[in-house]
């Protein structure tokens, strides 16, 4: 599976970084060589870090959190939409609104706030209005809608967030970082990676590339949401009530290492047994026996 996905990321030119003179010192470790005035990014790098991501969005799926999908560069958009759509996650395409995490309540009262504008819109009250409040109102509602569609479902923060192009979205990641949310970023050789938890050195300009990187992170949030579900059907079973007889031990049967070791560390320290008493002889004694012998 790795040497495929090898291949299939060095058909979508994911190789190919910036110029020489744009690069980043700090990524040099996943650099693999110089053609010309480009660098080449190691395949291998790319590789373990998309790996790792993927984990990384397992575990944080699985434990019932969600995923922020983060792409406002042009070549990023349709497919941070496409990803998002197709594993039910929340996206942010076409700008980031500073505080969207570190201010998130007022982000939720802004989403009420087309929640009331849409629903002027399906009882009529819009069109009661005068031309200049319902244009007024309408331009309200599209401004707050395609900032925000995206993250409309999201009542919570998220769990992770990933970001293509971690240099140009510098705001949500200094965000996650406050909040303590994991990062994931798609960087190119100008990129700094300190910026992110996890680095995926990939071409973060071409649209194959992004779309088969992303299209993979999807799967991963998908084997994290059945892994979610499979979680949560063993608390749906009714409870086995015990009987109140102490247990009987099994003849045969071990006590497992960790019990026996907390036992161990939780039993007193036995006491020394006491030195066997010695008599005293005094020297009157040893000249008597002397004289005896």
């Amino acid at each position: 599976m790795a040497k495929e996905l090898a291949k299939k990321l060095i058909n979508a030119g994911v190789h190919f970084g910036h110029g020489v003179s744009r690069w980043n010192p700090k990524m040099a470790p996943f650099i693999f060589a110089k053609r010309g005035n480009i660098h080449i990014i190691d395949v291998k790098s790319t590789l373990k870090g998309l790996l790792i991501a993927k984990k990384l969005l397992v575990d944080v799926v699985s434990s019932g959190k969600d995923v922020v999908f983060v792409g406002t560069k042009r070549q990023a958009q349709k497919a941070v939409e496409a990803v998002a759509g197709k594993c039910g996650m929340h996206y942010v395409s076409q700008r980031w609104l500073g505080g969207m995490l570190t201010n998130f309540r007022t982000v939720r009262s802004r989403l009420q706030r087309l929640e009331q504008l849409e629903a002027m819109v399906e009882d009529g009250t819009l069109d009661s209005e005068s031309k200049k409040q319902a244009s007024r109102l309408k331009r309200e509602m599209r401004k707050i809608k395609s900032n925000l569609q995206g993250v409309r479902d999201m009542s919570r923060l998220p769990g992770a967030v990933i970001v293509v192009d971690a240099k140009k979205e510098y705001l949500a990641l200094r965000e996650a970082v406050k909040l303590d949310i994991a990062t994931v970023g798609l960087l190119d050789t100008d990129s700094d990676p300190d910026t992110v938890d996890v680095a995926i050195p990939a071409n973060d300009d071409s649209i194959r590339a992004i779309d088969l990187i992303l299209g993979e992170l999807a799967d991963a949030v998908a084997i994290g949401k059945t892994m979610t579900t499979a979680r949560q059907e063993p608390a749906q079973r009714p409870r086995r009530v015990r009987s109140r007889r102490p247990a009987m031990a099994r003849a045969g049967r071990e006590k497992p290492q960790a019990v026996v070791a907390v036992e161990q560390s939780a039993a007193p320290a036995p006491e020394p047994e006491p030195a066997p008493a010695t008599e005293a002889v005094s020297p009157d004694s040893q000249t008597e026996q002397q004289q005896a012998e």
